[in-house]
């Protein structure tokens, strides 16, 4: 608010004529702010929303490599992150939600390393074998992923969905190659999907190892209706993951 000050005060005060000088530059940075294009204040304010958001994910990333999910907590991820606790419901409901966020970046991280040897297979029965023995791969390598993939893409169906949108995409083609297929395109997703996340849990809990590899990938291609023959044949003639060392993701 502007005050009026007496003019023969001024100059002990401080103050410029009839005016408070800090009142002034006040409303000035405000008529400024006002002055700036709509639109660019509204890309700072995005540009400003996304690196408090990828500071949390950043901070919660941390948090689980050092020890339990189950044992991390709200105010331990904005202490990491440096931010206000109201900061973080701006941008997650709940833990469950960060981890969800975190787990969709995990998955489709990996998911686009594996992309180049994929688009190389012109099978997408072969691409389909050569995604799950990748992400089973993954998973022996290191449960901890394996175990927040599986937890929060049973919860949330928006985890991985850049890999499920390719799988779907596959399971097309795969089916529309099947001229007795009665299983719907929706049904053949679900169950392949549900297969390898309860494949990935199970490893997360150690309760298989790569000796289960070959056989879980056999199961999600008989699961969708592929003949053993031709699963025996994938299978045999299965690729191998072709990541340069420090890409394998998460």
């Amino acid at each position: 608010m502007l005050r009026l000050i007496p003019a023969g005060n001024w100059a002990a005060t401080g103050r410029f004529g009839q005016f408070d000088l800090s009142a002034m530059r006040a409303a000035g940075t405000v008529l400024h702010m006002a002055n700036v294009d709509p639109i660019r204040r509204a890309e700072i304010g995005r540009e400003k929303r996304a690196r408090t958001r990828a500071q949390l994910v950043a901070a919660a990333r941390s948090l689980f490599g050092k020890r339990p999910i189950e044992s991390v907590t709200v105010d331990d991820v904005v202490e990491e992150a440096g931010v206000a606790k109201g900061t973080f419901y701006v941008h997650f409901e709940d833990l469950n939600a960060l981890i969800a966020a975190i787990a969709d970046e995990l998955v489709r991280t990996f998911d686009e390393l594996l992309q180049p040897q994929r688009l190389s297979m012109p099978d997408p029965l072969m691409r389909i074998a050569f995604a799950c023995n990748a992400f089973i791969e993954k998973a022996m390598e290191d449960p901890s992923w394996a175990a927040v993939v599986a937890r929060m893409a049973w919860s949330y169906p928006t985890v991985g969905g850049v890999a499920r949108s390719r799988l779907r995409e596959d399971l097309k083609l795969v089916l529309e190659g099947m001229p007795h297929q009665e299983t719907s395109l929706e049904l053949s997703l679900e169950v392949a999907l549900g297969i390898m996340l309860q494949v990935l849990a199970a490893i997360s809990q150690e309760r298989l190892s790569r000796l289960d590899q070959k056989a879980a990938i056999g199961s999600i291609l008989r699961a969708i209706g592929v003949a053993s023959r031709q699963v025996k044949s994938t299978l045999a003639h299965l690729p191998q993951i072709e990541l340069a060392a420090g890409q394998r993701g998460g």
